[in-house]
């Protein structure tokens, strides 16, 4: 019984470091464990709102709109040519960025079922308005993890 754990864990573990081996060169500021699980959560949150943009195109189109939010960008990608854009976009827009280990991960929170490069959590929803309790919740949320990227990339750069 004790060895089924054993091999449970050692399965998790192989998996943990296929994930980190995928990951591209660039993907810095990378997201750990507990802010990529805290970050996966609002990109799922801000889904059910209709507060997101997902995938490349659109999230260029909104940065160069004028739109703010926080910008998650999967670390797996390939080719890599696809994102390498987005960072400096971002720092252009002074919109805060982060990187999560997968792609899967990041379309499933985002609520579609094809792996998604980038998404952009907004505040607001782009066409109507949500609940006063939904959009102060959704807002504390979004702040605490923009306070938690700004920490981990200042303590990169």
């Amino acid at each position: 019984m004790g060895s089924d754990s054993e091999a449970e864990k050692s399965a998790q573990k192989e998996k943990e470091r296929k994930k980190m081996l995928a990951l591209c060169p660039i993907a810095k500021p990378l997201a750990g464990k507990k802010l990529c699980k805290r970050t996966l959560k609002l990109v799922r949150r801000a889904s059910e709102h209709k507060c997101l943009k997902r995938g490349v195109k659109e999230v260029v189109k909104s940065i160069r709109r004028g739109q703010k939010g926080l910008c998650v960008i999967a670390g797996n990608i390939t080719p890599i040519d696809v994102i390498t854009h987005m960072p400096i976009l971002c720092e252009e827009a002074d919109i805060p960025y982060i990187y999560v280990t997968s792609k899967e991960e990041l379309a499933s929170a985002g609520a579609t079922k094809r792996p998604t490069c980038c998404v952009l959590v907004m505040t607001k929803p782009a066409k109507g308005e949500i609940a006063q309790g939904d959009q102060e919740k959704l807002k504390s949320d979004f702040d605490q993890v923009v306070s938690e990227v700004k920490e981990v990339t200042a303590a990169l750069f």
